[in-house]
Order: C-alpha cells, then structure tokens, then sequence
C-alpha cells in the first residue's frame, strides 16, 4: 500500500531510538537499505507496495503515475546520497545519528507529499520534510548554518501563512481539499474572486518554497551554510520536492493553466534563468555559487511548465515532459556537485575557489565528475541535462514563445560560463600553494559521485526508451 513508503522512515526513526545502544549501529544500513528498497519499487524491480490501495486510504495515490515515480526515484537516490556524504563528513558519531534521524524524517515527508491527493495533506507532508531540512541546516550550531536556517525558517512560515489562508478559502467554498473537488470548483467558476486569491495564495507559497527569483533571498545561504549532507539533501532534492514537484503537480492535477498562470510562470522563470546564471558568475565560495546555480536551473524547469498554457497540445506536453525530465536531472548534477563540493572542502579544507587551483592533479576522480555534472547542467550533449533543456527550449518555440526559448539558449551559455570559471579555478592550472598534501576523497564520496555521474550518461543514452515510458505520457492535455 502507498503509505509504506512514508511508515516504514517513521518507524525506523522509532526503533532506532529506543534505549538500546546496538540499534545506533544499525542507523546507518537501515537508512541505506530503506532508500535501496524504494529505488527498486520504483523500478519495478522489487514486488510495488504501491499498485493497490484499499478504500479507506483515500489520501494516497491508487497507482503511481509518471511524475510521482520520477520523484520518488530521485528522492531515494538523493538521500541514499547523502547518508554516503554524512558518513564521510559528520563530526561525531552524535551528530551522525541525529541527522540520520532527520534524514529519514524529510525522506517520510516529501514521499508522503509525492502521492497524496489533497491539499491539507500535502501541505502536512510539505512542512514535516520543511521542519527536517531546517534541523539539519542548524545542526552543528555554528554562526553561518543558524543564519542560513533563520532565514529558510522566516520564509517558509511566510509560504506557510499563505498556503494556509489559501485552504482555509478553497474549504469554505468546495466543501473539501482534495485535488478533485477542488479542480471541479475552479473549472464551474463559482465564488470566482475567492477562488482566484486562494490560487494565488497557494501558488505564490510555492514559489517561495521553490527558491526562484524573486523571492530567493533564504536559499544561497541556507544551501552554503548547512552541513554537507545537509545541503546535498536540501539542494538536491528536497527544494525539488516541497516548492518544484508541488507547482508541477498543481498545474496539472488542480489549477490548470490559464493565461494569468502561464505569464506568471514564465515571468518568474526568465528571471530565475538569467538572474541566477549571472550571480553565479559572481560567487568565489563554491558552495554559493552552486546555489545560485540552482535558482537558474529551476528557472528553466518552472519556464517548461509555463508552456501547458500555450494551447498547442504537443508543445504542452512536450513542455511538461522537459520540466519533469530536467527536474529528475537537476536533482542528478546538483547532487554530484554538492557531493564534490563537499569532498574538495573535507580533503583541501576549504571552498574558497580563490585559495583552490589544480586540485584534479590530486583528485582525479572527482574533478572528472565535476566536468561531467558541469557539462550536464550547461546542456552539453549527450549527457542528460541537453536533452531535458532541449525540449524545454523547442516546446517554447513550438508555442509560440520565441523570446523565451533564446533566452534560455543564451543562458545555457552563461552557466558553461561560471562552471568553466568553477573548474579552472579548482581543478585546472597549476597546483596552488598549500594544496601539495591534498588527496583523493575516501570511498564515502567517491562511490556515490562516480554512481551519480553514470546515470547522467546513462540517462542521456537512454532517451528514447524514457520518452515513450516516463516523460510524454504525463498526461493529455
């Protein structure tokens, strides 16, 4: 049934913290095993525990669809990452437990909101895996990791206001929450304004959780100031989750896409695009500028999205199967680059890309995935993120939406830009003073980097099985 997937973390959050010291060792392999097992139901390579659901659990999904299994696949790859990462870097076995916990408790959260059907329980499962990813950001109580956590915590609760007033508007005018009703109430048009406002409220939450320009301001320092498997966590998937996948799936499945929507959409999403890539170019902390590079990622993903509205059914779709596709993808590179930012600053001791130079002399491995992840997110063919970009970039010219689809070209060329920055500064040139004694991170980092990186090629060299499998068959519209 689908509420495994969300018991099975809170249970394991139970038992591990009962008061016998042997289930702290086994910490470790039960988070590792947990996010193996969902990888393969997702898969369909071990038996669905999600293909059957009885009457009474009306809140969960009966059969996962396209954009609920992308997301929990890339949920358990991302987390199954970032317990490597905790492993490599947690600065005591204390700290390690407890982000264990919290790990396994944003795990429960964001599967619970990938498969529920109603907007209360969404917005539950939303703020179970908010509140863990704030923890996490403040865990080692350190100046900048409170900062950052602060800031997220503000901006969150003011998403949280808003999309609270928006369900306390739609409950008294439909009677109900759920994705249905709700859809069914907008599309009669009854109690128009209200209805109008409550979208709006909901959907600018949404935005504020996605971290997209404007309302960005938590996300640079939240994603630099957190621990290092916090921020793979957070970076990786859970802003996907909590702020992307909800938009994504409430244009779908609840407030369509009207022409107000649409513009609202590509609006934020051109700024997101070139407003990120350009304050990337400017960030010497490695770790910053990656958050900045994720702002502009989104951007192209919340643009993809824009284009369900254009009226042409082929460019919708292909819109929303580039969005789902580059959304699964980011959560891909972004992970891998967090994963090596984190063992460049373990094994030199720091980020700052001005005291880094020529550290691929020293770690190969690393800097060989880091070019490839670059080459990912700046859309370099064949790997992964070209194609996801390229069918946003030809839905926006199908429909219509010239200026947008350049702007997006335009932009790739800025993020090849500030990586190539990021790598000559790093990995290139002539080995910097004080870095001779660097060497190549442990197995924790290198596993889960090399693993990252093959999927990137792999999924780029498996396009045309996951067009007709997973991406176009989204949905008709």
């Amino acid at each position: 049934m689908p509420s495994l997937l969300v018991i099975l973390p809170l249970l394991a959050v139970l038992l591990l913290n009962l008061p016998l010291n042997f289930l702290r060792r086994l910490a470790l392999p039960a988070v590792i095993l947990l996010t193996a097992y969902q990888a393969l139901v997702v898969l369909q390579l071990l038996p669905p525990c999600c293909v059957a659901c009885p009457s009474h659990e009306r809140w969960f999904v009966n059969v996962m669809d396209p954009l609920t299994s992308v997301l929990l696949l890339a949920i358990a790859i991302v987390a199954f990452v970032s317990v490597f990462v905790l492993h490599a870097t947690a600065s005591d076995e204390k700290h390690g437990f407890n982000a264990l916990n919290l790990i396994l408790l944003a795990v429960a959260g964001m599967n619970g909101l990938v498969m529920v059907r109603d907007l209360f329980s969404l917005y539950i499962f939303l703020e179970i895996a908010s509140v863990a990813s704030f923890v996490l950001i403040a865990a080692q109580r350190d100046m900048g990791g409170l900062e950052g956590a602060f800031k997220y915590l503000v901006m969150s609760a003011l998403a949280t206001m808003m999309m609270l007033a928006s369900i306390a508007l739609l409950l008294a005018f439909c009677g109900s929450t759920s994705f249905m009703v709700v859809a069914e109430a907008l599309h009669r048009g009854a109690g128009h304004g209200y209805l109008l406002t409550a979208t709006a409220l909901f959907l600018g939450g949404l935005l504020i959780k996605s971290g997209v320009m404007p309302f960005h301001g938590w996300l640079p320092d939240a994603y630099s100031s957190a621990p290092a498997a916090a921020s793979t966590l957070l970076a990786g998937i859970v802003t996907k989750v909590t702020g992307v996948y909800a938009l994504m799936r409430l244009v779908l499945d609840v407030f369509g896409s009207s022409p107000a929507i649409q513009q609202l959409l590509l609006i934020f999403g051109a700024i997101s695009v070139v407003a990120g890539a350009l304050a990337a170019l400017g960030q010497s902390d490695m770790k910053r500028m990656l958050a900045y590079s994720s702002i502009s990622q989104v951007g192209y993903i919340v643009l993809g999205l824009g284009v369900v509205g254009s009226g042409n059914k082929f460019a919708a779709e292909l819109g929303f199967a580039g969005a789902l596709f580059h959304l699964f993808n980011h959560a891909i590179f972004k992970t891998l680059l967090f994963v090596n930012a984190a063992a460049v600053e373990k094994q030199a001791g720091t980020r700052d890309m001005n005291q880094l130079g020529g550290l691929a002399q020293k770690m190969p491995i690393t800097g060989l995935t880091s070019l490839l992840a670059m080459f990912a997110t700046a859309g370099v063919p064949p790997l992964a993120g070209f194609w996801s970009k390229l069918l946003i970039i030809a839905a926006l010219w199908l429909a219509g939406l010239h200026g947008y689809a350049l702007l997006g070209i335009g932009a790739s060329l800025l993020t090849l830009a500030y990586f190539l920055s990021l790598q000559r500064r790093v990995f290139f040139g002539v080995l910097r003073a004080g870095c001779e004694n660097v060497r190549e991170a442990g197995w924790a980092l290198l596993v889960p980097s090399v693993v990252l990186a093959a999927i990137l090629v792999g999924v780029g060299l498996a396009l045309p099985w996951l067009i007709g499998s997973f991406l176009l068959p989204v949905k008709g519209f």
